[in-house]
């Protein structure tokens, strides 16, 4: 149960800082499902603070194309 808060929180944190420095972005972007799996796998093969998945998580949807991405 923690750790679905963990990867939660994390994935809330990095979303939140991905849309406001890409407002163009929407709630419904297909990279946020993309995030979460991400965040999800990352906890499982190495636990971490919060923070740092948050971390990771920023930089993983920095890396997804733009245009292999729906825009919703």
């Amino acid at each position: 149960m923690a750790d679905e808060v963990a990867v939660r929180r994390a994935g809330e944190t990095a979303w939140t800082v991905y849309q406001a420095m890409h407002p163009d972005v929407g709630a419904q972007d297909s990279r946020r499902c993309l995030l979460e799996c991400h965040l999800q796998g990352r906890w499982e093969a190495r636990e971490g603070d919060p923070e740092e998945l948050a971390s990771f998580g920023l930089a993983y949807l920095h890396r997804l194309p733009a245009d292999e991405c729906w825009r919703g």
